[in-house]
């Protein structure tokens, strides 16, 4: 399957449209019904992540995300383009807004994501993780 791209403005009311086109992604990729809570979840928590970096820092940049499925696995990165945790200042108000939601919400997505690699560029954060699916199942089950 080829990868399907999405952006949208950064409002907290985007947040569930992105859950769902990633659901459903997920569901054509093959990801197990089992997983696809997991999956809605671990978007919802990386989409507001993003929105709230970019309100503060990049309003008028668009929060993107990349769905693709492959043979084995089903892979979500969602791109901010918002200020990186290592831009804010210790003690300043952004550090305090961006380090410590950012802290939880990525110990969210590391436990409802098979793997999470998350990496920091110039141009923002890079949340990619990825999950299983059927035929990755079926292959490694024992016979």
């Amino acid at each position: 399957m080829a990868t399907v791209e999405v952006t949208f403005t950064p409002l907290p009311a985007h947040v569930r449209t992105a859950r769902l086109v990633a659901t459903a992604v997920a569901r054509r990729s093959g990801v197990p019904e089992s997983l696809l809570d997991e999956v809605r979840l671990a978007v919802g928590e990386a989409c507001s992540r993003a929105v709230e970096a970019h309100r503060e820092h990049c309003p008028a940049e668009p929060v993107r995300i990349a769905l693709t499925g492959r043979d084995d696995r089903f892979e979500i990165e969602v791109i901010n383009a918002g200020a990186t945790a290592g831009a804010a200042q210790a003690g300043s108000p952004a550090a305090d807004n961006l380090l410590v939601p950012a802290g939880f919400s990525l110990a969210v997505i590391a436990g409802l994501a098979d793997d999470v690699q998350i990496s920091e560029t110039s141009a923002g954060t890079s949340v990619k993780m990825s999950w299983p699916t059927s035929g990755s199942l079926a292959a490694g089950s024992p016979a």
